[in-house]
């Protein structure tokens, strides 16, 4: 597909006239997909989908539509045409834009990875055999993901990577089941294996009367997984200058009272290990890597080229909001996780967070799924719901004992309009203190 979208690009610059620019962005994906229940499989299939979007700008002016694909030129390229034509004509009747802003620097390049995976038929047998026997509800997702620009002014790029996201839950009853998620570029039968035995080996204790516990102070392990619902909320303005020029930003505390997290923390948008590509849709490069807290004390804000603009600094290229975070690995060894959490709640994920005090920092939600509750560094029984009340400033600030040394690799499952290329690269936390509330 990237000759046909570089033949469409061209053949529109072609027909400008005057001071119009063109901006022409590419998104497509060729997946397997298949959803599980029952530990059957439910849903099988295959998606091709192709959207191209153009943006004409002219002066302080500018445009957009989209267009799905066909990838045959005899019927897109006339869609194209009159879509081009369309957006010409209502193009003056829009207002003026003082904050428009997209790269006149013609940095073309191109990256494409080799496929990796194995035929999908193997993966989703992987997943059948991992669910016989058992209640088992999921999805897996692979293929590859491209993505492509181009400008009038001679610069084209073009990304392409394969990769997959398989994502299940061994159910028990009621309330109680095991998720669990295995993601990447290549896939490996035996760290497949360890995940599914270590899922099954919490589904047994699932079966165990559940424990009560009293509202308090409790020190708790956070699995990569319920690291990354807190994660997702910091991302939700935590991490943009436009937020924080606003004071709209949760980290508010960090940058007008000069606060900080533990030392250990050091949180990076890292694009070059992501799934997205090093490109945008105003055609700046991403900057590969953009410190954003380091050991504790905030150091970067994400620039969009819009913010570039409206406040007179250089864009770092993409959008505001992270799409490929990491958190840098403390010094807790995996097998000896149990042993530090010696008597507390262990945490596998997180759900239903929201702001309880925004400018505070202050988060709220519920566990979910299997939480269990550890004693002398064993787990003796599941641990019923309980819903937490924190700040960031407590859970990885003053509170925080340690990171896990070994993170997880944790891709967007979201599929709803097309497979998601945010990602998150995430370790575990064991956190003194932590507040149950319910």
């Amino acid at each position: 597909m990237r000759e046909l979208f570089y033949q469409y690009a061209d053949a529109m610059n072609e027909t400008l006239t005057g001071d119009e620019v063109l901006l022409t962005c590419y998104d497509g994906e060729q997946s397997d997909f298949v959803r599980f229940n029952r530990s059957l499989i439910r849903q099988p299939g295959s998606v091709t989908q192709r959207e191209m979007s153009l943006r004409l700008i002219d002066g302080k002016r500018h445009i957009s539509s989209s267009i799905s694909l066909s990838g045959q030129p005899e019927i897109d390229q006339p869609k194209l045409a009159g879509a081009l034509d369309q957006l010409r004509e209502d193009l003056p009747n829009v207002p003026e834009d003082p904050y428009l802003l997209y790269s006149t620097e013609i940095r073309s390049g191109e990256e494409i990875h080799d496929c990796t995976l194995p035929p999908a038929d193997e993966a989703v047998g992987a997943v059948l055999d991992a669910g016989a026997g058992r209640d088992m509800v999921g999805i897996y997702a692979g293929g590859a993901i491209e993505a492509g620009f181009a400008n009038s002014l001679g610069q084209k790029n073009w990304f392409s990577r394969p990769s997959f996201n398989t994502d299940w839950c061994f159910y028990h009853q009621k309330d109680k089941a095991v998720k669990a998620s295995y993601a990447g570029f290549a896939w490996d039968d035996s760290l497949f294996a360890r995940k599914v035995e270590t899922a099954r080996g919490q589904l047994d204790v699932l079966g165990l009367d559940p424990k009560t516990i009293d509202p308090g102070e409790y020190r708790v392990f956070l699995a990569p997984a319920a690291v990354r619902e807190v994660m997702q909320m910091l991302c939700w303005g935590g991490f943009g200058l436009k937020d924080h020029r606003t004071k709209n930003t949760p980290l508010l505390k960090m940058i007008a009272d000069s606060a900080t997290l533990a030392d250990s923390v050091t949180i990076r948008e890292n694009t070059a290990d992501g799934l997205s590509p090093r490109f945008s849709s105003r055609g700046f490069a991403k900057v590969d890597c953009v410190t954003l807290i380091e050991n504790g004390q905030y150091r970067h804000c994400l620039v969009s080229p819009r913010s570039a603009a409206e406040y007179d600094v250089p864009t770092t290229g993409g959008g505001e909001g992270p799409e490929s975070l990491e958190v840098i690995g403390g010094q807790l060894g995996a097998d000896d996780v149990l042993a530090a959490l010696d008597t507390g709640a262990y945490v596998n994920t997180l759900w239903y967070l929201n702001y309880s005090d925004r400018p505070a920092g202050r988060m709220t939600g519920m566990t979910r799924f299997a939480t269990f509750w550890v004693e002398n560094g064993k787990i003796v029984s599941p641990l019923n719901v309980m819903r937490f009340d924190e700040t960031i400033y407590r859970m990885l600030g003053e509170n925080l004992i340690d990171l896990t040394s070994d993170r997880e690799f944790l891709p967007d499952n979201d599929t709803y309009f097309a497979r998601s290329t945010d990602s998150m690269n995430l370790p575990g936390a064991l956190i003194d203190n932590f507040r149950l509330t319910l």
